[in-house]
């Protein structure tokens, strides 16, 4: 029963991953991203992290895509207009990604032979407690400097947006 879920919700994050790529409006785009990230908290809960499914959901499925939408909102952008295809690229696209695909395929075969299959609920490391010693233990460097990053970049967007006074 895991390994259908996990094949149903694979194919839905791979076809709402093409479907952010492919739409012609940014609003269509946020919310094919919106469906990527519920079926990667979903590949999360097969997985056993029960926290990081969560913080999937909260976090990036909610809060980080109302800030898009509401970005992409503000900015006001229509729809993208496609240019038309040369002639070479209609007949050629379809075999050089298919050549592309096999030979990615081939190079992760022989990468990959010897792992060991993935155990559904068999991670046990994605806890509340586990993951909050990682971050403020091992990992204390990287988080503080991302959060003095964020702050950079929050104080050059009210930089940027702020009106010149004359």
């Amino acid at each position: 029963m895991d390994l259908f879920f996990f094949v149903v919700f694979a194919v839905v994050a791979i076809g709402g991953g093409v479907s952010v790529v492919l739409q012609t409006h940014p609003i269509s785009s946020a919310l094919s991203l919106v469906a990527v990230m519920g079926s990667l908290a979903v590949l999360y809960l097969l997985l056993g992290a029960e926290f990081i499914a969560m913080a999937q959901v909260i976090v990036y499925a909610g809060a980080i895509m109302v800030l898009f939408l509401f970005v992409i909102m503000l900015l006001n952008s229509g729809g993208e207009t496609k240019p038309g295809r040369s002639a070479m690229v209609k007949v050629l696209g379809v075999p050089v990604l298919a050549g592309f695909v096999a030979i990615i395929a081939y190079v992760f075969s022989l990468s990959f032979n010897d792992t060991l299959a993935v155990h559904f609920g068999g991670f046990s490391d994605g806890s509340a407690r586990s993951i909050g010693r990682a971050i403020f233990g091992a990992y204390l460097l990287p988080f503080e400097v991302t959060s003095v990053l964020i702050l950079v970049a929050i104080l050059g967007a009210v930089v940027l947006a702020r009106k010149e006074l004359d």
